[in-house]
């Protein structure tokens, strides 16, 4: 049964199954034919930031969970994954699941943390977190300060895939972003999924029925920074560079901006917003700093006009109609 909310910005409801599963056909098949119109290294670095603002989304967009330094987790995962590639000498896929792993370490410790406090709290003590380690990656010797870590080694995927072919390289971000969208799908659709909704709804009423919320809480949050580790590790070996801009807190307001510009709550839309803002960034680039004013523009339209997000909006519509 489809439930109409007209006067929240999240929906509750999600598009029938049969919508996602057809938006899910036609995304793949489209990133499978875009490499061969559009340039792939646009193309990769798009994907590693859609599932940064998936893994986002489910902490906000499910979890009801504002968090204002993600950049934290997605920054360090690249430091440490660049720095296991280059230093270390691990292949890609170890110095990615290396990444990830810190970013899990990281989310677990910000997470104990922060889901103590509720509402401008909770998303200022992250930010404060996030912010400390951006100071301590400036002054740290291994991260190289603000000249970051450049040139990062590719390698061989497996030993057997040489992922400096951009067309390797391609599929191999293409898969991962893959499994952590797949991932995501899952973890809102089970039943884990639909408490943390509850939460989200009435998290007294979900304290209620006998549910430790703060313990779901906080393994949605280490889903999340998990998550956000991965992409942020997968864009450090694909644009070969772990830099203080991956760790800073305007990759932080990005991400809201993405996850806010797609659609909150909905599982295609920050898919949607993360190619819209970094097809701004990268094609915009000639106007300097007035992308920062256009991207602000977009935002106050959004909250103004289009509170659901792009996607949320066209659920939205489809719901009405059928």
């Amino acid at each position: 049964m489809a439930i109409a909310f007209d006067n929240i910005a999240i929906p509750r409801g999600m598009i029938a199954t049969r919508h996602e599963t057809i938006a899910f056909v036609v995304m793949v098949a489209l990133l499978v034919v875009a490499p061969f119109f559009i340039y792939p290294l646009f193309l990769m670095q798009a994907l590693c930031f859609a599932l940064f603002a998936c893994a986002f989304n489910l902490l906000i967009g499910y979890g009801g969970l504002l968090s204002f330094g993600h950049a934290l987790y997605f920054g360090w995962a690249s430091y440490l994954a660049a720095h296991a590639a280059k230093v270390w000498g691990f292949p890609p896929e170890l110095a990615i699941l290396t990444g990830t792993l810190t970013a899990a370490v990281l989310g677990l410790i910000a997470g104990s943390l922060a889901i103590r406090r509720q509402g401008i709290y909770f998303a200022m003590i992250t930010l404060a977190l996030a912010q400390m380690m951006y100071f301590f990656a400036l002054q740290a010797k291994f991260t190289g300060g603000e000249d970051g870590i450049q040139a990062v080694p590719r390698g061989t995927l497996l030993g057997l895939v040489d992922l400096n072919d951009p067309m390797n390289m391609y599929v191999t971000v293409l898969a991962i972003f893959l499994a952590g969208f797949l991932l995501i799908h899952r973890i809102i659709h089970s039943p884990f999924g639909e408490v943390l909704k509850a939460i989200r709804e009435n998290e007294s009423r979900a304290i209620s029925l006998g549910y430790k919320t703060e313990r779901y809480k906080l393994v949605a949050f280490v889903l999340s920074a998990a998550l956000a580790g991965v992409a942020g590790s997968t864009k450090a070996i694909v644009l070969q560079i772990a830099s203080l801009t991956d760790v800073n807190w305007p990759m932080s307001g990005e991400v809201v901006l993405m996850a806010l510009v797609g659609g909150l709550g909905t599982v295609f839309g920050p898919v949607v917003g993360a190619f819209i803002i970094i097809a701004m960034q990268t094609y915009l680039a000639q106007v300097g700093q007035w992308v920062t004013v256009i991207q602000g523009a977009i935002f106050v339209l959004c909250v103004l006009a289009f509170r659901r997000g792009i996607v949320g909006e066209l659920a939205h519509f489809l719901r009405i109609r059928l």
